[in-house]
């Protein structure tokens, strides 16, 4: 039996699964497989190397850091990006709140990431580098438009994952999983709308046609995503693990105290459910 993580996006709510995910270590359940997008994945490796709490402490820390995000960093010809890419994807895991690179490289499963091509429009999937201090891969999983630059992957022009594929839990059945864990970032009653600044997505990437159609699409291939998984989880092959409120934090949220009592829900929903979760994973 072999059992898959999957975990949405949703850049700072994703704090969310971080304590999902943490209740998970603290009742000893490492699935065989862990695919995410977006923040979900960039906080999902701490889960892989073992370290409870990390994601907390770095948001509690730095979400409010004009290095870690804010528009003076989208304004430097050298990052083009919201956030600080150099901060938070290298001088944070190799200084401040140090990454352990070993126990992430002994997890004896795989681990994706989703990327959007935008020549395609479609999702790509690449295992998780275990040794690149510089997590360029994460950079490009978290690459929202029009708040990142465009990053290149085995030569192809990507960027956020969640646009072509918001919760890849098809690919953890792909990748051989039985039944797979699902942490989503927000409610189950949340029905996605059409992006308002489609208009200047349009003109700002209309070198990517097949990226704007995606886009176009988007809120409706998410929406019908959800429905499928469900049905899957009414199935038995899915567990859905979601928030009851969002609580009002934003994908730039910088107040300390909602990000905590947001992991605080995420750790506790999670918590409540161990047997359960322990039962699914058995079979």
């Amino acid at each position: 039996m072999k059992t898959g993580l999957v975990l949405e996006g949703g850049a700072l709510r994703t704090i969310y699964s971080s304590g999902a995910c943490d209740a998970l270590l603290d009742g000893g359940v490492m699935t065989d497989y862990v695919v995410g997008v977006s923040a979900g994945i960039a906080y999902g490796v701490s889960y892989v190397s073992k370290q409870k709490g990390r994601n907390l402490e770095i948001l509690t820390k730095y979400a409010g850091d004009k290095r870690y995000m804010g528009m003076g960093n989208l304004l430097r010809k050298d990052n083009r990006s919201y956030f600080g890419l150099k901060f938070a994807y290298e001088t944070i895991p190799n200084e401040l709140v140090p990454f352990d690179y070993d126990t992430f490289a002994a997890f004896p499963g795989e681990v994706e990431a989703v990327v959007t091509n935008l020549d395609t429009g479609k999702a790509e999937y690449y295992r998780v580098p275990r040794g690149d201090h510089a997590f360029t891969l994460l950079q490009a999983t978290c690459a929202m438009p029009l708040l990142f630059p465009i990053f290149q992957i085995e030569g192809k022009p990507c960027m956020d994952g969640g646009a072509a594929d918001a919760i890849p839990f098809r690919r953890a059945f792909e990748k051989g999983c039985d039944r797979a864990v699902v942490v989503l970032t927000r409610p189950r009653d949340y029905v996605r709308k059409p992006e308002k600044l489609q208009p200047v997505i349009e003109r700002y990437y209309r070198r990517y046609p097949n990226f704007c159609r995606t886009m176009r699409q988007r809120a409706e291939t998410y929406n019908r995503d959800r429905a499928e998984l469900f049905r899957l989880e009414r199935e038995g092959r899915a567990l859905i693990i979601a928030p009851r409120t969002t609580r009002g934090v934003s994908r730039i949220e910088k107040d300390a105290e909602k990000l905590r009592l947001l992991w605080s829900d995420g750790y506790q929903d999670a918590a409540a459910r161990m047997e359960e979760i322990r039962a699914f994973i058995r079979g």
